[in-house]
């Protein structure tokens, strides 16, 4: 039965009302749980409020280091024959985007409770870190760089 290409649109997300931004929204709706919304958002805010203290203009900071973390090229399977290749292959947009954000909230979400009592204080300080080439979600790029180089 031959398989016809369906043409499959992505859904556009809503800007989120206080930044305006589509981007601080997809990172709200991946940092929810359990359909809390409003308890993701608030957590997203209070993350953006510190770096607002700190003296850095939060939603450029957020956008900045979401494009650090973001990968520019990846491996992927290729199957030859009947074998397996790893390829380099370059990331597209979405899904460097959605990458880069599944990344950062994995690494804020490891972060000790000791130190930090909230996720708003955990993604604040990965964000932070992030600026300064350093944290879990940059170790994740620098280890998807390595595969890259081993396989050119």
């Amino acid at each position: 039965m031959a398989r016809t290409a369906r043409i499959i649109r992505k859904r556009q997300v809503e800007p989120e009302p206080i930044y305006n931004s589509r981007l601080v929204a997809k990172f709200i709706n991946q940092v929810m749980r359990g359909g809390k919304k409003t308890a993701a958002a608030a957590q997203v805010y209070q993350a953006l409020t510190l770096l607002k203290d700190q003296g850095l203009e939060p939603l450029k900071t957020f956008e900045q280091a979401l494009n650090t973390v973001g990968p520019k090229m990846e491996v992927r399977p290729r199957r030859v024959g009947g074998a397996s290749y790893q390829i380099p292959m370059e990331v597209r947009g979405d899904r460097r985007m959605s990458l880069a954000i599944r990344w950062m909230i994995t690494a804020a979400r490891k972060r000790s409770n000791k130190d930090f009592h909230t996720f708003g204080q955990k993604l604040a300080a990965e964000i932070t870190d992030i600026l300064k080439n350093q944290g879990e979600a940059v170790r994740k790029i620098q280890k998807a760089k390595v595969q890259v180089k081993i396989q050119n």
